[in-house]
Parts: structure tokens; sequence; C-alpha cells
């Protein structure tokens, strides 16, 4: 299949192990499979690929480590603790195993606010760049012991946050660093079409072009020990996709997995890069914890999608919360769907001001008009 072929030819690629695969069921690292996955990975280093690991595993060794009953404790605090613990065990496990191999590891914890503060990311890209320049295997994860982000989905200052066991976290690390592909190492085949666990006729779907509706409602929740499931797996591959890179997601319990596929073997499922997005609109796109909006009437959801328009303040009928110009606000239908995002010219108190105003009495409401558009069309991301 020349689609599969094409991943032979992917320089740069993102692993993502998952608890599950990392650990077995007594919770200590599963060592021979881990081992047969490293080795796979470190040929194709060898072979001049740049490899990024994102890993979960903290939390679960952590409380292996600590055999301290959970339910004991505030929930999220508990699993902080266990993360700490964790983490460096996790990382010494990685270090003595790459070493083997003749290759070097760095350890990068990350916070949901590494992406969704542009400056930050972009300083984050440049170290990531440099690691992989000088040979090093970054090994990624969210930083648990201070973020809850992973652990629980969230409210912070009205902004939902949560990345979803890492599958969120692997597909931002692909997306900003231009992978070729993003390779998730989970502990079931692939996307089925139904929950294998409980559907007899459910079957294993080899190729998705693109993501439909369709595809979506194959999702399930996660397995013990997991907090990902498929559907945090179909988001990840919406912004992997959308970023022009490849993903597979394919069973990682299976030690000769990586090899069967870059051999061209029918193994996992393979997503399919779409159109893809500048940098500047895939930070828009996927990287911003959303707080704010825009409501707009059908006219401007119209011209906004179907002709590519800017955002007029005619089109404008609710101001959502408060943003200051220059921030990342979702665009809302009049049924409340968000369909878009954005990067406003103006803040939410005077956008408040121009509602439904057509643009040239702008200055006339304002006293000033720096744009004619709240928000210009290189600016909008349709979802």
């Amino acid at each position: 299949m020349s689609q599969r072929n094409n991943l032979k030819n992917s320089k740069r690629i993102v692993f993502k192990l998952g608890t599950n695969i990392i650990t077995n069921e007594s919770g200590n690292i599963a060592l021979s499979r881990i081992y047969s996955l490293i080795e796979s990975i470190a040929e194709l280093k060898d072979k001049g690929k740049e490899i990024i690991l994102v890993s979960s595993g903290a939390v679960c060794m952590g409380e292996k480590i600590l055999g301290v009953p959970e339910k004991n404790y505030d929930p999220v605090s508990i699993k902080q603790a266990f993360a700490a613990v964790g983490q460096g065990r996790l990382m010494h496990f990685y270090e003595e195993a790459f070493e083997k191999f003749n290759l070097k590891t760095a350890q990068v914890l990350l916070t949901a606010d590494d992406f969704s503060r542009r400056k930050r990311y972009l300083s984050l890209r440049n170290t990531l760049n440099t690691l992989l320049e000088i040979g090093i295997i970054p090994i990624i994860n969210e930083n648990d012991a201070i973020s809850t982000s992973e652990l629980e989905c969230y409210k912070e200052d009205d902004v939902v946050i949560c990345f979803g066991d890492n599958d969120k976290l692997s597909a931002l690390v692909a997306s900003k660093l231009e992978a070729d592909l993003l390779f998730m190492l989970s502990d079931v085949d692939g996307v089925y079409s139904g929950d294998p666990r409980t559907d007899e006729n459910a079957k294993l779907i080899s190729l998705i072009p693109e993501i439909t509706p369709e595809i979506e409602s194959y999702c399930f929740t996660a397995s013990k020990g997991g907090r990902g499931g498929m559907k945090t797996k179909i988001e990840a591959a919406k912004i992997a996709t959308y970023s022009g890179c490849m993903m597979i997601v394919a069973s990682g319990k299976d030690s000769n997995v990586i090899k069967k596929i870059f051999n061209g073997e029918d193994a996992g499922t393979l997503f399919l890069p779409v159109d893809q997005l500048s940098g500047r609109k895939k930070w828009i796109a996927f990287a911003s914890n959303i707080s704010s909006y825009i409501q707009v009437n059908e006219g401007a959801k119209r011209a906004l999608i179907e002709k590519k328009a800017s955002l007029m303040p005619i089109g404008i009928v609710d101001i959502q919360k408060t943003f200051k110009k220059g921030d990342v606000i979702g665009i809302l239908d009049e049924n409340g769907r968000e369909f878009a995002r954005g990067m406003t010219n103006y803040s939410s108190s005077e956008c408040k001001k121009v509602i439904g105003m057509h643009s040239d009495e702008i200055e006339r409401f304002l006293g000033f008009k720096n744009y004619d558009t709240v928000i210009t069309r290189d600016n909008i991301v349709i979802l």
C-alpha cells in the first residue's frame, strides 16, 4: 500500500508510549517489551531518523514505589506526589535503556501553559530542535507534580484544560516540531469500528484518510491504568493530521510492531495528513486554552466558512467573557457551537461597543480605529 510506504520516508518521528505499555499488570516496568521497542527505536535512530519520545507512566511507577493507599488522600494531590516520585525512576530507566544503544536522552517536562503562551512555546520549540540537531532523544512528559491537567480535566479561570494521558501532548509536540509521523503505541491494535472489548463484530480500520463523524463515533473509554482511550487519540489525530503529520495507532504490546510497520506490514491504523495549517494558525487552532468567545450570526458564519472572510463587527451578536487585543478566542454560531478560533484586533470591552455596527462606524464609537475588522481572515482558523 503506497500510503504505508511513505512511513519509511519519515525523517522526524514522535513516539508516544502509554502507561499500559510501559508497565505490566502489577505496575512494574514491562522490561522485555520496552527494551524491544527501544531497540526498534534505536535502529531507526541509526538510520538517521530524528526521534522524540512522549512517555506516560510516572504516576503509576510512583504509586508502585510508595505503596500509599490513594483513597486516604486528595485524589489529585496524591497523584501529583506519585508523579514526583515516579518521574525520576522513569527517566533513570530510559537513560539506562538508551545508553545500551549508545544513545543520549534529555528530560523535558511540560505544562499546558507551555503551549498556550506563544513566546513560551517558541522557546520550547527552539530547545527541542537544538536537542535533535545534536543527536539527543528528548523524552517528554507532562509535569504532573505541579500540573493537574493530565490527571483530570478541570477548570482554571473558566479555562478547560486536559491533555488526556499525553495523547494531546504528543500531537502538539508533533505539530509544533513539524514531525512527519506521530506513532502512538497503545494497548489496542488500532481504531476499530466499535469497542472490540464488547462488540465481536468490530473490525480494525487500517486506513483513515479523513476523520469523519462516523470515525469519531467509534471512540471508547480508556482501559484500566490509562487516562486516554480512543477519544483522545482521535482528537490527537485531528491536531497531527491538520499539521501535515501522519499518525499511526498500533499495539505496543506487540514488541515487534515498530519493525513490522516500517517494513510495510499492514498493522495498526494509519491516519493520513490533510491540508496543512501554517505555524501561526496551528498555534491558534490547537495550542490555546480558550476561555472567551465571540458569538456571530448565521450570515457571518457563512462568510467566514465559505468566503474565508474576516470577521466584521456587524456580524457579532454577543461577547462572552473578557479578552485583550491579541488574545485567541473561540467563535460561536447562533446555537452556541464553536466553529472557529481567531486572534482579536480589539479587546472585549471595545468589541461590545461596536456589536452590529458597520466598520466605518468603529472610530465614531471607540474614538479610534486600528482595524476595519474584529478578526482578520489571516488570523482565523475554521475548526
